[in-house]
């Protein structure tokens, strides 16, 4: 998705909130080949061993994801590229994706998902198919896709019927294999209708651990046309009511009040199933970082 710069977030308080601090400890974010482009050393920026996600967008050449994937791991960062199954014409080019990316990154890490678009461009409709034809075994972590307001694409009718039934399937995948694996999720802006699907999904039979989604600080416009664009569920109330704020409009939107919540109710219930935070620095990764800095710093 396109990533837009901004101005830094204002400062945080002297002293980081140490609960926030301990939630956003192993955050991850996100990256396409033409936004690392604008980082002249990730390691500047963040911390060493950081996840850093490689969206791949259909029409990216995979030589454009494989570079950003080792320049990640020659700063010091651990590339996790998506895998798309739309985009993937078939058994052969998987390989090879895996291949170049082994051979040339040592990629151990993958997000394996649907992909955006409306038609498959081959073989693969869905990530259980990709993750049942075995091209992934040895990999040390495999990723799926987490949806907690629905996705429209997936249940057109608007319930969790699909949705719900693929989380099964990876459950019981992620038994019978080596890799960890997580969900990670739609970036959302209200942490009760988060809290309610992750107890829910548990309830159901849904083990694996949750790297909830957030946006990072951006300006409100570009948070509420990525939300609309991205299928962004009852949480996007949050920002119409800011827009509704002339006194907020200008202001960056930061995830501060979100992952508070969050991280206050992990503190409370120890074994709430989301396990890490993932950001989409939609106002820009320098922006992004910078908050990550701001929060997670030791208390003074």
């Amino acid at each position: 998705m396109a990533i837009l710069g901004f101005r830094k977030p204002a400062p945080a308080p002297a002293t980081a909130d140490p609960v926030l601090a301990e939630f956003l400890g192993g955050s991850s974010l996100e990256v396409m080949p033409r936004t690392a482009e604008k980082i002249d050393d990730f390691a500047a920026i963040l911390p060493r061993g950081t996840r850093v996600y490689i969206a791949h967008i259909d029409g990216t050449p995979i030589a454009d994801m494989v570079a950003t994937a080792a320049r990640l791991r020659a700063e010091g960062m651990e590339p996790m590229p998506h895998f798309p199954a739309r985009i993937i014409a078939d058994r052969a080019t998987l390989d090879d994706w895996i291949a170049r990316y082994r051979g040339e990154a040592d990629v151990r890490q993958g997000l394996i998902l649907a992909g955006g678009v409306a038609e498959a461009a081959g073989a693969y409709e869905t990530s259980m198919q990709l993750l049942g034809s075995g091209a992934f075994d040895g990999f040390e972590r495999l990723h799926v896709a987490g949806h907690p307001e629905g996705n429209r694409d997936i249940d057109p009718d608007g319930s969790d019927a699909n949705v719900s039934e693929a989380l099964r399937w990876k459950t019981a995948f992620a038994e019978r294999t080596d890799a960890k694996m997580a969900i990670a999720t739609q970036f959302c802006f209200e942490a009760a209708p988060v809290i309610a699907w992750a107890d829910a999904i548990r309830a159901a039979g849904v083990d694996l651990p949750v790297h909830i989604g957030v946006a990072g600080p951006a300006k409100l416009q570009t948070l509420i046309k990525f939300a609309i664009a991205c299928g962004v569920g009852p949480s996007l109330r949050v920002l119409q009511r800011r827009a509704a704020d002339v006194t907020k409009l200008l202001l960056p939107f930061e995830p501060t009040e979100i992952l508070t919540d969050l991280a206050r109710h992990k503190a409370a219930h120890p074994d709430f199933n989301i396990e890490a935070v993932h950001i989409f620095p939609l106002g820009g990764i320098k922006t992004s970082a910078a908050w990550l800095q701001v929060h997670v710093k030791d208390e003074e």
